[in-house]
Formats: structure tokens, sequence, C-alpha cells
């Protein structure tokens, strides 16, 4: 052997198999996106009573509003009467006090 080529082996293999699956495995992922956007979608909807105004939470129960939001945020609540359920309970229209100049 004076170091001159003899010969060359060439190997194919067929990869048909595999660029499949990374397709399938590409469209899984964007089916998988498209899901993962309609979930968070979904949480961000809030069931609540149209007549009570009642909140539905995660395990079906029904809790008042100021409950659901105190148990879920940051906020407080105060209770007052809006002019319109304060002449319907009580016949007596509020209006706002007159500021002082």
């Amino acid at each position: 052997m004076d170091g001159a080529l003899e010969g060359i082996i060439e190997s194919f293999q067929d990869i048909t198999p595999r660029v499949r699956l990374e397709k399938q495995k590409e469209e899984l992922i964007v089916k998988l996106r498209i899901a993962l956007e309609s979930v968070r979608q979904l949480q961000k909807l809030l069931p609540i009573c149209s007549s009570c105004k009642k909140i539905r939470d995660d395990q079906g129960y029904w809790m008042q509003l100021e409950s659901y939001f105190g148990q879920h945020s940051e906020i407080s609540f105060t209770h007052g009467l809006c002019p319109g359920c304060a002449e319907k309970l009580y016949g007596v229209l509020l209006r706002p006090e007159p500021e002082e100049k």
C-alpha cells in the first residue's frame, strides 16, 4: 500500500420514517399550542348567575361575588346603594352630596 485510494465505501439509509415522525411532532406541537391558548381563554371566563350574581368556582360551588373575589384576589369590598336601588327599595332617591366650596 503506497497510500493510494483503493476504494470507497458508501452507506445509504432511508430516513423517510424519521422525517415523517418529525413532521408529526411539529404538527402535534402546533395543536398543543392552540389547545393551550383555548384553555387560557376559558380561564378568563367567570361563570356568574345572571339573577343573584353568585359566581361558580372551579369545584362547582356557587358563592357570593364578594367571597369569591376575597379568596381569589386582594380586593376588599365596601357596600352601599346606588340611587336606582335606593329608590326601588326605600322609595328614596339618593343624590350625591353637593361639594362644599
